[in-house]
This record gives C-alpha cells, sequence and structure tokens, in this order.
C-alpha cells in the first residue's frame, strides 16, 4: 500500500520514523512518501520536503512568511494528487495539516492524525473541522481521549511514543561517551534550548549565565540537527561551554540536572529521569495573543500528564537570570530532586509504556485492509 506522511518538526521527525519502521515490518511492498527530516528518511521513507523550509515559530514570523506557506500548501496538495496514497498521515502541526486535511478528505482520501493537534490547550472549536476530516485519530496523552469523548469523538490511545523511541536508542556506555567529547568528571548539567533559531536565541543567552556561578557543574548544550554549530559557538562566545549535536538522548542519559525549553524535551527529560527546570519565552506580541487563546494551567508536559507541578515552569518575563538560579538552586537540593524522581516513575506509569508506534502502524493497516 501507499503510504503519504506529514510532520513538521524534529520531534514529528522522530516519531514518523518510528512509525515508518513499524508499518515496513508489518506491509513489505508498502510505498512511503514524507514530508518531514532526516529521520524519515533514512527510515525508508522518500523525503519530498524537509521540516526545516517550514520551522516558522509564532503569529507573526507565520505571517511575514505566509506567501511562502501558502506555496508549499499548493505544492503539496499536488505532490498528493500524483501520488495518490492509500493513507494519508498526519502527525501533529496542525496549522498546515488541517488545512491539507480540509481539502484532502473530500477528495476520498483516507485520513489518520497521529499526535492530536493541541485542541485541548487552545481553540477547542477546531474540534468541529477534525471530526469532518480525519477519519481516525491516534492521541497520545491520556487526558486528551477524555477530552475528545466530551464532543462525541472516539479516538484511539496508543501510549506516548517517546518511550518507544527512548527504550529503542542505543545508548554510548557513559564512560566512553565522557571519553569521545573530552568530558570531566563533574556532574553534567544539559541545556535544552529548543530547535528553531528564535527559541535558541531566547533561551541559551539565559541559561549560559549559570555557567560561570556553578563551576563545579559542567554546561553541556544539547544541539539540534537543524543547526549549524557556527550559530550556537556566536551565543556562547569565550564561554566554557560543550556543544554537542545529534546525541540529546546520551547527553540526558550522562546529566545530572537539566535547564529545558517546553515541548516534547520536558518529556524526554522525565524519562530519563534527570532534574530540570522548565523554560519558555516568546516574542511580546507571539506571547499576548497565545495568553488570550490557551487555557491550561501549565506548559509542560510533565505536569499536563500529572494534573500537578512537578517540574518549576519560568514562562516569559519569569524567565530570567534571577529566578533560573533560584530554580535551580532548589532542584539540586537532594530532598527536593527525590521528589522529581518519583513523580517522574509516576508519570511513565501513565503514559502506558512502550508499543505506541506498533499499535498506531497496526490499526492503520487494520482499517485499510478492512
Amino acid at each position: 500500500m501507499k503510504y503519504y506522511i506529514l510532520a513538521g518538526e524534529a520531534s514529528g521527525d522522530l516519531h514518523g520514523s518510528n512509525l515508518i519502521k513499524e508499518i515496513k515490518k508489518k506491509d513489505s511492498r508498502a510505498e512511503i512518501v514524507c514530508w518531514g527530516g532526516d529521520l524519515m528518511e533514512d527510515a525508508g521513507a522518500t523525503l519530498v520536503s524537509h521540516y526545516k523550509e517550514r520551522a516558522f515559530m509564532g503569529f507573526f514570523e507565520v505571517l511575514k512568511n505566509l506567501f511562502r506557506i501558502l506555496k508549499l500548501i499548493k505544492f503539496c496538495k499536488e505532490d498528493i494528487e500524483n501520488f495518490q496514497p492509500d493513507a494519508l498521515i498526519f502527525i501533529d502541526n496542525s496549522g498546515f495539516n488541517l488545512r491539507i486535511a480540509k481539502w484532502a478528505k473530500p477528495l476520498g482520501f483516507k485520513t489518520f492524525y497521529y499526535i492530536s493537534p493541541q485542541v485541548w490547550a487552545s481553540r477547542a472549536g477546531r474540534v468541529k473541522t477534525i471530526k469532518e476530516v480525519v477519519d481516525h485519530m491516534f492521541v497520545v496523552l491520556p487526558f486528551v481521549k477524555d477530552f475528545y469523548a466530551k464532543y462525541d469523538y472516539e479516538v484511539n490511545y496508543v501510549g506516548h511514543p517517546l518511550i518507544d523511541a527512548v527504550h529503542s536508542y542505543q545508548l554510548t556506555d557513559k564512560t566512553l561517551f565522557r571519553e569521545e567529547f573530552g568530558l570531566t568528571d563533574q556532574p553534567i548539567v544539559a541545556l535544552l534550548p529548543g530547535s528553531r533559531k528564535q527559541e535558541i536565541t531566547n533561551m541559551l543567552s539565559v541559561m549560559l549565565q549559570l555557567n560561570n556561578v556553578y563551576p563545579q557543574y559542567q554546561f553541556i548544550i544539547a544541539g539540534a540537527p537543524s543547526q549549524e554549530k557556527a550559530f550556537y559557538q556566536e551565543l556562547i562566545g569565550a564561554q566554557d561551554v560543550k556543544l554537542i549535536k545529534n546525541r540529546t538522548y546520551d547527553i540526558l542519559n550522562n546529566a545530572a540536572f537539566a535547564l529545558v525549553t517546553s515541548g516534547t524535551a520536558t518529556l524526554e527529560t522525565a524519562l530519563f529521569k534527570v532534574p530540570q527546570v522548565v523554560c519558555y519565552k516568546g516574542s511580546a506580541i507571539s506571547y499576548a495573543i497565545a495568553k488570550r487563546i490557551v487555557k491550561l494551567d501549565y506548559i509542560s508536559l510533565v505536569n499536563l500528564v500529572m494534573d500537578k507541578e512537578v517540574v518549576k515552569e519560568l514562562i516569559q518575563d519569569e524567565f530570567n537570570y534571577g529566578r533560573l538560579k533560584e530554580e535551580f538552586g532548589k532542584i539540586i537540593e537532594s530532598e527536593n530532586r527525590k521528589c522529581m524522581l518519583t513523580a517522574y516513575d509516576q508519570l511513565e506509569e501513565r503514559l502506558g509504556g512502550v508499543g505506541a508506534s506498533e499499535k498506531t502502524a497496526h490499526q492503520i493497516i487494520e482499517i485499510l485492509n478492512s
């Protein structure tokens, strides 16, 4: 069968790659075309467009690049029509994907959505559109299934694919990892500043201020695959801080603590049992708009799943040197660290264990065969 998969950022590329691997195990004749990244291409899909071409963050940036986005949407529709897939699979990235789904469903394409748009966080009115244009929805967070039930929309809860990704990753031996990158025996503080240039610039400039305050630790930046080393080096300057690209899981596996930009990385950090402070700062305009439409008590997936504050969130004006130093000082205290690690164990139980990618691939193929 023929599959057309659309992912729009690094996390979607990761989950898409694992889904592709499972589809290929179950359908030896699968033809897969994707909009994603290097991981999806390495997994065996034909890459049409890299997510880096669509990495627009915030309302203003989207508006500024509107003509380019519309051009990409037009091209995507033409490519789908030429390929004529049996299954059109969307992964998160609702701004782009729902536009394609609206066009595709009336033309008779079978539509699947893996990892729901965050309608549970804002603009719940989009549920009506999803019900109309998405044949089958696969959700990865337990409370999202309950959310959709309120709108009389039956979805499939498959567990979170990050657990698959963490369990399947081939970690380097800790001693060998430190030797490979010339690291000392000092405890590691992992800095995960995001994947887009705009957010990395906002986050890293503040995170790095702790480097000189805590000489007993070594600060390591987890570099995003989509960004060049030269870009990070401009931000690091003369500071004695290591940049390690494309090895986030190895960094977390060796880390004692972490400073993490809100997003999927907060959950990854929790699954590696690393105490963290969650950080976020966007443009003033984007934040003002988001505050009006996002109706959530928390922004990190850890706190959302647990429905309580497990990790401290420093958002917008609260994300500054003084507050970051204060909250970092708390997580390095043994009692606070112990409480957070206990909550992490409970979190992993709630996420349902391994198998999200396999379950989703199985259900998609079963639906197509029926």
